[in-house]
């Protein structure tokens, strides 16, 4: 494994002597005199470990890592120091520096930290690949184009590189663990643990245990200490799911968590710092349980710090052709699925479906067509019955496709006339509203239904 290094120091000497020495480690090294030259050699991104200098012309070099880390630069930095300066080295190792190294610099202790640096960059390396094939995290997916994403993507970036504590909110099926695990990406912890807790599945009892560990002999059945989630998350991001089954003794505890970053083992006095960033996810309205007295008001404040609202499939509709044909292509999808087609029909339906399930149910479907289809085409009888069923409608509607007798393209012709005309009727008329609910452009609506009078019915 080949390090990019860079170097930075005001002293040629000591950087071209120190350069030749990682070079013949095998190393890609760069070097830099000066704060302004290191900023834009960082900023270019790739730079594995950087020796840095404390004392430059243009500054300082704990300036130059507070500036890598704020940026979310993964960049290793062994800080270079006289013997005088090791106060302001350890200042470093405070702003985000991994090491210090002391002058006159030896070539076996130079060429040891670097030995460490790539240990722990192989580590990081193999922990990032672990993760995507047990959590199934890819780059690849569906960039949604609708506005409301748009903005959603926006939230994201904003504060995915800061600490704070973030509360999604949405349906069930449209996103959220989703979204956590974007913030988490982003973030400067994406090396370390993402851990998902879903509050309804943990039995009310037990929920205080899991979290926070106990004690051997805290309570019946504990025959030896638990380290609990918290700590087994830490330097990384838990995802509180469904925080609103939480029980109300449990908020309490979790809400002097977030105030004081310390929690204590059940059966234990003594409390343990903890370092964890805190994102919740419910499907719940947490306001109306608030005024309820089922949820803390001061935790859904301290919660909801930054809000992000989720929005439901139905409101993203310009957005599921194209996610549909994502899902039909997208990799690790059943066998065929690069090839598959939907027969229009099929197609008609699942754009008019309001999706209740959201994405979840939409991925769902189009999973268990891609297992049933023939000859890689989905056609309406490899659709979920729920999805195909009539919708119950008024006595002077149109028949549903059951009753349609003929062949195929007149099945067709009376199925989709059937679904544009009930849009229309259930949109009391409104025209551009059916189009939107159909997911289908306001023109398009008109030359069907022209089509369709042409043809006759």
């Amino acid at each position: 494994m080949t390090l990019h290094v860079l170097v930075l120091d005001d002293e040629p000497a000591v950087r071209q002597i120190l350069a030749a020495t990682l070079e013949k480690a095998g190393c890609d090294v760069e070097q830099a005199s000066c704060v302004r030259e290191a900023h834009a050699k960082l900023a270019a991104g790739g730079i594995d470990v950087a020796f840095c200098d404390i004392c430059l012309p243009d500054g300082n070099g704990i300036d130059v890592v507070r500036q890598a880390r704020a940026s979310g630069l993964e960049t290793r930095f062994i800080m270079v120091t006289a013997f005088a300066s090791i106060d302001t080295a350890i200042e470093a190792m405070r702003a985000g520096a991994a090491d210090y190294i002391i002058k006159p610099l030896r070539n076996e202790e130079v060429l040891h930290r670097l030995r460490q640096a790539g240990e722990l960059k192989l580590i990081r390396d193999e922990n990032r690949m672990l993760r995507t094939l047990v959590m199934g995290e890819s780059d690849s997916t569906y960039a949604f184009t609708a506005p409301e994403m748009r903005k959603l993507d926006r939230l994201i970036e904003k504060v995915a590189p800061t600490d704070s504590t973030v509360l999604i909110s949405g349906e069930s099926g449209v996103g959220k663990s989703q979204v956590a695990r974007a913030i988490h990406r982003q973030s400067s912890r994406a090396d370390a643990l993402f851990l998902p807790i879903n509050c309804g599945a943990i039995p009310d009892s037990l929920v205080e245990s899991e979290f926070f560990g106990h004690t051997r002999g805290a309570f019946t059945g504990a025959d030896k200490t638990r380290k609990g989630l918290f700590l087994q998350a830490e330097g990384g991001t838990i995802l509180l799911d469904e925080i609103g089954e939480l029980p109300l003794p449990v908020q309490s505890t979790l809400l002097q968590v977030l105030e004081e970053k310390q929690i204590r083992q059940v059966g234990s006095e003594r409390v343990q710092p903890i370092n964890v960033r805190i994102i919740a996810a419910t499907n719940r309205n947490l306001g109306e349980m608030v005024a309820s007295g089922k949820f803390r008001q001061d935790l859904f404040f301290r919660l909801s710090v930054f809000h992000i609202q989720v929005p439901p499939l139905r409101k993203l509709r310009e957005d599921i052709p194209g996610l549909i044909r994502f899902l039909l292509r997208r990799p690790g999808a059943p066998s065929g699925a690069s090839e598959a087609s939907l027969d229009p029909l099929a197609e008609e339906i699942l754009l008019a479906h309001d999706w209740p399930g959201n994405v979840r149910e939409l991925k769902n479907a189009i999973e268990r067509a891609l297992i049933l289809a023939e000859g890689g085409r989905i056609t309406l009888a490899d659709l979920p019955p729920e999805i195909t069923k009539a919708p119950r409608r008024p006595s002077d509607a149109p028949a549903p496709a059951a009753d349609f007798i003929g062949n195929l393209p007149e099945m067709i012709h009376k199925f989709e006339i059937n679904v544009l005309t009930q849009a229309v009727s259930e949109a009391g008329g409104d025209r551009r509203v059916a189009a939107q609910r159909l997911g289908i452009a306001l023109s398009t609506l008109y030359r069907k239904l022209e089509e369709h009078e042409k043809l006759g019915k």
